[in-house]
């Protein structure tokens, strides 16, 4: 018991001090999140041995903070998503990424025996860490954009497509029993989605006693949000399904049942996941790795890097590069960018090296490097995929010949070609600012004009004074700011909505 809560006050102390270390690197380039692994590998059982990573208490801490990582995934995520045009093109993506992944695994028999282990190898190959992508993509202020549109839709069958696969492949059971299972969890999701929906619809007696409990210290939305997430992860341990999977799932029905608007709930549900149990999964995942068998296969670990590039990255860039419509195409740059951060993996990883393990179809040291590979494509492309985002006018194509011909050089002709990029953008956004001028020029009515432009200038103040630490309240300055620009059209109007134009006009010079 001592030495649980001896390790518990060491992971504490790297949650809260991890912030203050990835805001002391320079340009902060190196995620939090592999700062926690990194720590977990350095101070765990096969280094230091500080962390008892082992400790059973810790497991399901660190098994509840996984789930807690999908359910906010999960939630984040609109279901229309799986099935729009994006959507449908990410599970076609993943299949093919899939078949690839299966057909070179043929050739690399020393990761994991048998027909199960090698269909584990694939899907290795095949997955997108989603859930540990998006505090990435939300500190990088890239949710709420085409690129992260475009991430989600992709990432989230690379996620759940992966899930399902585990599922139904890699189980020992029949797979018309599997298929049951899964079609009874799917019973349940709906049915408890229906129950509240309508609860909610028909303001029920008990709803409003529930929403009057919610800001007490009843907090009684927070414990239903618990109690349905632990539901559906001991659904799935009772099954033998991945966690991941009831996870996703209370994901899915939270995001259903739970209004659109309901901030205070994700807060209370990201200070309790981000606040301590999202932290400790990451520090105990990497707490598991064994630095020395990493340092033993060295090859082995470019190559996973190499093939997960090759499998998962290039079939989306091909995938985003087949689109008829030449207004949604993406710029090269761009679909490499959603390609690097849809390349994203680690929590699968460990999921998947770890029924291989205890199958006995890989050895720990494999599962050990793999696991390592994983957590580094943490760092390593989610940086690839905001250069390539960042230097959308700053000659990409001409960096990386500046860096194969430098390499010492790297860092300075990188930050060279982010410069260049700032001051197209400057440019930018002085264009959209005289084009704004120009719309407001063209207002007939005076007050209506005046008042517009007094707006446009207290807004522009105001975003001029936003920094970067405020990019989760970025979103609802800009919905209050959206708001105001269709209630003073509206003044003038009669109740008429202004032309999405307009708002994307503004929206540009935000940026």
């Amino acid at each position: 018991m001592t030495e649980m809560f001896i390790s518990l006050m060491i992971i504490a102390g790297i949650s809260a001090f991890t912030p203050i270390v990835a805001r002391i690197i320079p340009k902060q380039i190196v995620p939090e999140t592999v700062l926690l692994i990194v720590a977990g590998a350095i101070l765990g059982p096969n280094m230091f041995d500080l962390i008892k990573a082992d400790s059973n208490a810790i497991t399901v801490l660190s098994e509840l903070g996984c789930a807690f990582l999908f359910l906010l995934a999960g939630y984040e995520i609109n279901p229309r998503v799986l099935t729009a045009k994006d959507g449908k093109k990410g599970l076609a993506t993943w299949a093919v990424s899939f078949l690839i992944a299966f057909i070179l695994t043929s050739f690399l028999p020393q990761l994991a025996s048998g027909t199960q282990g090698k269909i584990a190898t694939a899907l290795l190959f095949t997955t997108t860490a989603l859930g540990a992508l998006m505090p990435i993509l939300k500190e990088e202020g890239i949710m709420d954009t085409v690129i992260g549109d475009k991430v989600i839709a992709y990432g989230t069958w690379g996620e759940l497509a992966t899930v399902l696969a585990m599922a139904v492949l890699l189980s020992t059971r029949a797979t018309w029993a599997t298929g049951l299972i899964l079609g009874l969890l799917v019973i349940i999701c709906l049915w408890i989605s229906f129950i509240a929906n309508k609860a909610v619809e028909h303001d029920t007696r008990l709803y409003n006693f529930i929403e009057t409990k919610a800001k007490t210290t009843s907090q009684s939305m927070v414990r239903l949000t618990i109690l349905l997430l632990i539901l559906l992860v001991a659904f799935s341990a009772v099954f033998e399904l991945d966690i991941v999977l009831g996870a996703f799932a209370a994901g899915f029905v939270l995001r259903y049942i739970s209004p659109a608007d309901n901030k205070d709930l994700e807060e209370k549900l990201d200070g309790i996941a981000y606040g301590f149990l999202v932290p400790l999964f990451f520090i105990v995942s990497g707490a598991h790795i064994d630095l020395a068998a990493v340092l033993k296969y060295p090859i082995l670990l470019v190559v996973f890097i190499l093939g997960l590039v090759l499998i998962r990255a290039i079939p989306i860039v091909v995938s985003l590069s087949l689109e008829k419509e030449k207004e949604d195409k993406l710029d090269i740059h761009n679909r490499f960018s959603v390609a690097f951060y849809c390349t994203t993996a680690l929590p699968l990883i460990v999921a998947i090296t770890g029924i291989a393990q205890r199958a006995g179809l890989m050895q720990a040291d494999i599962a050990s490097v793999l696991v390592a590979a994983g957590a580094l494509t943490v760092f390593v492309m989610p940086l690839l995929g905001k250069l390539t985002y960042s230097l959308v006018d700053a000659d990409p194509v001409n960096a990386v010949v500046e860096i194969f011909h430098s390499p010492r050089e790297m860092m300075k002709i990188i930050h060279k070609h982010i410069e260049l990029e700032r001051s197209r953008a400057r440019e930018y956004r002085e264009m959209v600012r005289e084009t704004i001028q120009s719309r407001i020029d063209q207002i007939q009515d005076p007050q209506e004009k005046a008042a517009m432009l007094a707006l446009v200038k207290r807004q522009q103040a105001e975003n001029q004074a936003f920094t970067k630490e405020q990019i989760k309240e970025g979103q609802d300055l800009w919905n209050k700011h959206k708001q105001e620009i269709i209630d003073l059209y509206h003044q003038f109007h009669q109740d008429q909505d202004p032309d999405q134009e307009i708002f994307e006009y503004f929206e540009d010079s935000r940026k």
